[in-house]
């Protein structure tokens, strides 16, 4: 049998923390720990190693973004996937969080539904988009926060194919939509997308589109014609 999968929930709210519990343990997810400071997700992550962290932003000691950090810089193995919790669609804040290696983000009133599906998504090593939102949030904080920029990656290890399917994933393309634009197989979008985030030594499309801001592959504001 498939052992449940293993989540923490971090955020100082306890009515939040307990109405994300009822809703995953409902549905045969496992909160193995809760934690109201950044600095008690760190060590919750640390004991319970969870497959996945819903990490809220604004916390006590430590906020959620260095805790992010922290985490994602640990020796830990497995290395979690993180969702950061935010009340704001375009929070600068959030972009650090998926600067520094956060899978996506969720807003704080997200349905049960999203919720669930949002958690197993980033679990199976995609990366919770929204592809509209998370476009104008990059650009928003691409340019003005790029000498702050976590992610600093060669471009030049990548092909020309390759560059352009970054390129179109940075603009939002599904796998399905880059295969029509491309005219190539679902199959083959998949290898490329898998190799650009192994040669950029990236954790999923969420940090692969922050990279294709800051290495200027993709400029805010411009469309592809």
């Amino acid at each position: 049998m498939t052992e449940p999968l293993r989540v923490v929930i971090a955020d100082d709210q306890t009515l939040v923390r307990t109405g994300f519990r009822m809703i995953l343990t409902a549905d045969g997810i496992d909160v193995v720990a809760e934690a109201a400071t950044g600095a008690d997700a760190v060590d919750a992550v640390r004991r319970t190693r969870p497959d996945v962290v819903l990490m809220d932003i604004r916390m006590p000691e430590m906020d959620g973004l260095e805790a992010t950090r922290r985490i994602l810089t640990s020796d830990a193995d497995p290395v979690p996937r993180i969702i950061i919790l935010t009340t704001f669609d375009l929070d600068r804040y959030v972009y650090a969080a998926l600067s520094a290696g956060a899978s996506g983000f969720l807003l704080k009133d997200v349905t049960p539904e999203h919720l669930v599906a949002g958690i197993r998504l980033v679990r199976s090593g995609d990366a919770l988009l929204a592809p509209s939102i998370t476009r104008r949030l990059i650009e928003r904080y691409a340019v003005r926060d790029s000498h702050t920029a976590t992610l600093h990656r060669d471009l030049s290890t990548l092909t020309p194919r390759e560059l352009q399917v970054l390129q179109l994933l940075a603009r939002g393309l599904s796998n399905a939509e880059l295969a029509t634009r491309l005219q190539l197989s679902d199959a083959t979008v998949k290898t490329h997308v898998a190799r650009i985030l192994s040669k950029l030594q990236l954790r999923d499309r969420a940090q692969a589109i922050v990279v294709a801001y800051e290495t200027g592959l993709v400029t805010p504001g411009v469309r592809d014609a």
